[in-house]
C-alpha cells in the first residue's frame, strides 16, 4: 500500500483543536495509542514542530507503514509494537514518567479492513483470521472450531448484542460437526441460512457475529479497561486525551472511566468537598460528540464514530 493511497483519518482536525493546548509548549509528548498507518500521527507532528511522538500498535504491517510515512521526522518519532493495554511498559521502556497528550482511535483500523486476507470483512470471503497481531496466536477460524456452544452463545450476546447468539452457536457447532468452517464465505453462509428473512431486512445478519468475533480474538475490551486507567495515570497537569470509538461496546468503557475521573469522590452527605475528594480530570465535550453530516458524506467511516474528550486538572496527592 502506498502511503499516497492511505485514508482520511476520522475526526481529524477536532482532535487536533482539543489537543492543541496541551501540545503547544516545547518538550510535549504525544502518545497515539492506536497509531494505525499514522494519519492523525503526522497531521500532529506538522502542526507542532517541538512536539514528541509515541506511536503504539499491535499490528506489524501498519507499524512499517507508519515507520515509513514519518521517517522525515527523524528522532521525534518512537514506534513501539504493543497492545495499548502496555501503555505504561511503553513509556518505562523510553524513560518517560508523564505525557501531554494522548490519542485512541479505537476499533479495526483501515488497513485491516482493506486487506482482504486479513479477514475481517463479511463482505469478501478471505481466511477467518481476524487478528490485529498476525504474530498472535488465536484467530477467528479456532475460535469456531474450539469454544463450546455456550462460550460461542457468550461472546455473539456480549461483544455482537446478538439477539440470535443461541441460534448462531447452535448451527455453528452442528456444521463443524460435519466440516470445519475456514472461511469468512462459509460463515456468512451459515449465518445468513439461520436468520429469518423479516431480520435480514434491518441489515447484513453476520455482521455482529463478525464483530464479537474479532473482539474476542484480539481481546479488546479487556484492552481497553486496562488501558484507560494507566494511560491517564501518566498525562501531566493540563493534559488531555482524546478518545474515538466505533461501538457502543467501546464507548460505555470510555464514558464510565471518563466519568469516574470527573466526578467528586466525596462520600454521599459529606457537607464540605475537601481537596482530596475534588476531580482530577475536567470533560471537554459534552457528552459523546459525533460526525457531522459532511463528514459522514467525504469519510463514510466516520458515520458510527463517538468523540469524548478530557484534561486533566490536577492529580491526587
Amino acid at each position: 500500500m502506498m502511503t499516497d493511497d492511505i485514508h482520511t483519518p476520522v475526526k481529524l482536525a477536532r482532535s487536533v483543536e482539543l489537543l492543541a493546548p496541551a501540545l503547544e509548549h516545547d518538550g510535549a509528548i504525544l502518545v497515539d495509542g492506536t497509531l494505525g498507518m499514522a494519519g492523525h500521527a503526522e497531521a500532529f507532528l506538522d502542526r507542532f514542530p517541538d512536539l514528541t511522538l509515541v506511536g503504539l500498535d499491535r499490528d506489524p504491517d501498519a507499524l512499517e507503514i507508519a515507520g515509513q510515512r514519518l521517517a522525515r521526522f527523524g528522532d521525534r518519532v518512537h514506534l513501539v509494537h504493543t497492545v495499548y493495554d502496555r501503555f505504561a511498559e511503553a513509556l518505562d521502556d523510553l524513560g518517560i514518567d508523564e505525557v501531554h497528550g494522548i490519542l485512541f482511535d479505537l476499533g479495526v483500523s483501515s488497513l485491516q479492513l482493506d486487506r482482504v486476507d486479513r479477514g475481517f470483512s463479511y463482505s469478501k470471503d478471505a481466511p477467518l483470521d481476524m487478528r490485529m497481531d498476525a504474530t498472535s496466536p488465536v484467530t477467528a477460524q479456532q475460535v469456531l472450531a474450539d469454544y463450546s456452544a455456550a462460550d460461542l452463545r457468550r461472546i455473539f450476546r456480549d461483544y455482537g448484542e446478538e439477539r440470535l447468539a443461541g441460534r448462531y452457536a447452535d448451527r455453528i457447532v452442528e456444521r463443524r460437526d460435519r466440516a470445519p468452517l475456514e472461511r469468512s464465505a462459509d460463515l456468512v453462509e451459515l449465518i445468513t441460512a439461520a436468520t429469518p428473512v423479516a431480520i435480514q431486512r434491518n441489515g447484513h445478519p453476520a455482521k455482529r457475529v463478525f464483530q464479537a468475533l474479532r473482539i474476542e480474538v484480539n481481546q479488546e475490551l479487556a484492552a481497553l479497561e486496562t488501558a484507560m486507567p494507566a494511560s491517564l495515570d501518566r498525562l501531566a497537569v493540563d493534559g488531555r486525551i482524546v478518545v474515538l470509538a466505533y461501538q457502543s461496546l467501546e464507548d460505555r468503557i470510555v464514558k464510565r472511566v471518563l466519568a469516574t475521573k470527573s466526578s467528586s469522590s466525596a462520600p454521599e452527605g459529606l457537607p464540605v468537598e475537601l481537596p482530596e475528594h475534588q476531580p482530577e480530570f475536567q470533560l471537554l465535550v459534552r457528552g459523546a460528540e459525533l460526525a457531522s453530516d459532511d463528514e459522514k458524506s467525504e469519510n463514510p467511516r466516520a458515520t458510527p464514530v463517538r468523540l469524548r474528550a478530557a484534561k486533566r486538572i490536577r492529580r491526587a496527592a
